[in-house]
């Protein structure tokens, strides 16, 4: 293999990592407008406390089980403050209670990968689509799974494509570039480690 092409996957793989963080808090931030959250600072980023929140959430939902939304916002929390597996928990309790939250399956499946549990992430962020067909973040994540995690590039450029479907206008140039990048390159064979 040439070293540009060594190179150029090095930097596609960084780019589009970065660019999926940056797209996932953009889309998280505006899908969930009425997230509690402090008080912004004076440059303008909000200064979060999760344990604050976390505690305060907890004494809800030991108060009241079946606050659906209390859940999900002590889910939120627990992602944001990177405790996935706690997070994956609270998001259970909030789907058992209401099973059909494309964008709480999503977030979850979002734990999933964080933990490497790729299966189960594919299979929320599938969920999440049968759902709502129009729901972009699941279909990203999709990509984002089948791409970097499982080197699946045939089912990376599917997901992708039809991310693109919904979203022709949006800022794609990077997944574009990636999908081409795929359908021009076979993934480099995984050899077992000892």
């Amino acid at each position: 293999m040439k070293k540009e092409t060594i190179v150029f996957a090095v930097v596609a793989l960084i780019v589009g990592v970065l660019g999926g963080v940056i797209y996932s808090n953009w889309q998280r931030d505006t899908a969930q407008p009425g997230a509690v959250g402090a008080p912004p600072s004076a440059a303008g980023v909000p200064l979060v406390n999760y344990q604050q929140q976390i505690n305060t959430l907890e004494g809800i939902v030991a108060r009241e089980p079946e606050n659906r939304n209390a859940w999900v916002q002590l889910g939120n929390n627990f992602f944001g403050s990177d405790q996935p597996i706690k997070a994956i928990e609270a998001y259970d309790k909030a789907l058992a209670l209401g099973p059909d939250d494309p964008n709480v399956i999503t977030d979850q499946g979002t734990m999933f990968r964080r933990v490497g549990w790729y299966d189960r992430a594919i299979s929320n962020f599938q969920r999440a689509a049968e759902l709502d067909p129009n729901h972009k973040q699941s279909r990203y994540n999709l990509g984002v799974v089948y791409r970097y995690d499982l080197q699946d590039f045939p089912n990376a450029i599917a997901a992708w494509e039809s991310f693109l479907a919904l979203n022709p206008g949006g800022s794609v140039d990077q997944i574009r570039a990636e999908i081409e990048f795929m359908k021009n390159h076979p993934p480099m064979p995984q050899t077992p480690r000892p």
